[in-house]
């Protein structure tokens, strides 16, 4: 929700021109993969990329920044993000979401629902699309609840809440158990054209479960999680998907056999799917000793689950990379593994993270920028993630070899429970820019 006002506009034409030469620079969208420069209008959109942008071709009476090999990536687009405002400010708020945002070169979020009050109504989205235009730096797409006060009972006014900018529907940590209630929803957000994001986990099968269900948990004396719990629900939802054709995307995927399932159905039905970073980067084994900063939704799985969803983005089966950033503080953490609140603040490391898997041989560079950029911004139907011409400046410069180290008194979010505490990571973002304007320098 950039600002809309005057005043805000004629800083923007006010804006001096840009000039970037010797850059790396990747835009999926655009099949953009080689060395070259970008010029950014007075207006904040980009003039010029590529490499015909150089020295020779730019006016002498400039003197263009030169980048020495960094890399320029689009602005990333985040599609699971949680976001305390309102309700839950102490954790996180607008403000300190898109500071946290900016530092990874996130300039795109997608806020979750499960607010208090929880995001189901038009009064509520005008408050928030206030509040984020008033504090927030990036922008940001809310998303609302599937379902009354995500009560899994009855479904929200999707029609209303579209018309009020609305651009995806989920209930976000929770599951659409009825499956009478999900062909309801599946046939309205048809005929509406509603993007559905469904967290995919049977209630049942996963009550009281903490971790993966396997032998750490037995381990550690900890209530499992099945993987069957996710693939049920998965099955499920796209056999409906068969009846009824709207657009469907799986938010999470967290282990083998869900990868095999949405590889054979992909042939059969339409739909996407996302995967957490914390899923591609660890497994079970690095909860250690009840390690309550890695309690996660759904829960970290076995190295060989890891190792399947790094090949299902791979092969092109899994659309796109999401943080699922959900800060907590840490009194909601430092409790026994079965009190402790699940989640992690992941939004300052989701760019770092991924590039683990470039550095190690896993991926190549081109497939995680895709993941991270024009892939959700295709499935939200929004113009972000790419470096078009003509369209806003929404870009990060990396440096993609800098080595540094997790700590989070250093993290920027107002919550500080990151499940990567002192991991060495190579790739920093130097600089992001918004519409044009540097709002992150390192």
């Amino acid at each position: 929700c950039g600002c809309k006002n005057g005043l805000f506009k004629d800083i923007l034409f006010m804006m001096k021109k840009q000039y970037f030469i010797n850059a790396n620079i990747i835009d999926p969208l655009n099949s953009i993969n080689e060395v070259g420069g970008l010029i950014i209008s007075e207006e904040g959109k980009i003039e010029a990329i590529g490499k015909k942008v150089n020295t020779n071709n730019l006016p002498t009476r400039e003197k263009p920044i030169d980048l020495k090999g960094k890399y320029i990536f689009p602005g990333l687009v985040d599609m699971r993000v949680f976001v305390g405002e309102p309700g839950y400010e102490y954790k996180e708020n607008f403000r300190t979401l898109s500071n946290a945002a900016l530092s990874g070169g996130v300039t795109s979020v997608v806020t979750m629902p499960n607010t208090d009050p929880i995001i189901d109504n038009v009064s509520i989205v005008d408050f928030l699309k206030r509040r984020g235009r008033d504090k927030s730096k990036i922008n940001i797409f809310p998303s609302a609840s599937l379902t009354k006060n995500i009560e899994g009972t009855n479904m929200t006014e999707f029609g209303l809440l579209q018309a009020k900018g609305i651009i995806a529907f989920t209930d976000g940590i929770k599951t659409i158990q009825n499956p009478r209630l999900m062909s309801r929803i599946m046939n309205s957000a048809a005929d509406l054209g509603c993007l559905i994001m469904q967290h995919a986990e049977d209630y049942e099968l996963a009550k009281n479960g903490m971790i993966n269900s396997g032998i750490i948990a037995s381990k550690l004396g900890l209530s499992g999680i099945p993987e069957i719990a996710e693939r049920i629900l998965i099955e499920r939802d796209l056999t409906l998907l068969e009846k009824v054709k709207c657009r469907y995307h799986i938010s999470q995927l967290s282990s083998q056999k869900s990868v095999e399932v949405i590889k054979h159905r992909k042939e059969i039905v339409k739909f996407t799917s996302g995967v957490s970073i914390n899923n591609l980067s660890l497994n079970e084994n690095d909860i250690g000793d009840f390690r309550t900063f890695l309690k996660l939704s759904p829960p970290l799985r076995r190295e060989e689950d890891r190792l399947a969803l790094v090949q299902g983005l791979k092969d092109g089966l899994i659309d796109v990379i999401v943080s699922d950033h959900k800060p907590e503080d840490e009194e909601s953490k430092r409790l026994t593994f079965a009190q402790a609140a699940t989640g992690a603040s992941g939004i300052e490391t989701l760019l770092s993270l991924s590039l683990e898997l470039y550095h190690n041989g896993s991926l190549k560079l081109e497939t995680i920028i895709k993941a991270l950029t024009s892939n959700p911004a295709k499935i939200l139907e929004i113009n972000k993630g790419n470096l078009s011409i003509g369209n806003d400046a929404d870009l990060c410069i990396v440096d993609i070899d800098k080595p540094w180290i997790v700590k989070k008194d250093k993290l920027i979010s107002k919550s500080k429970n990151t499940s990567i505490e002192d991991k060495k990571l190579q790739g920093k973002v130097t600089n992001t820019f918004v519409k044009g304007k540097e709002l992150f320098k390192l």
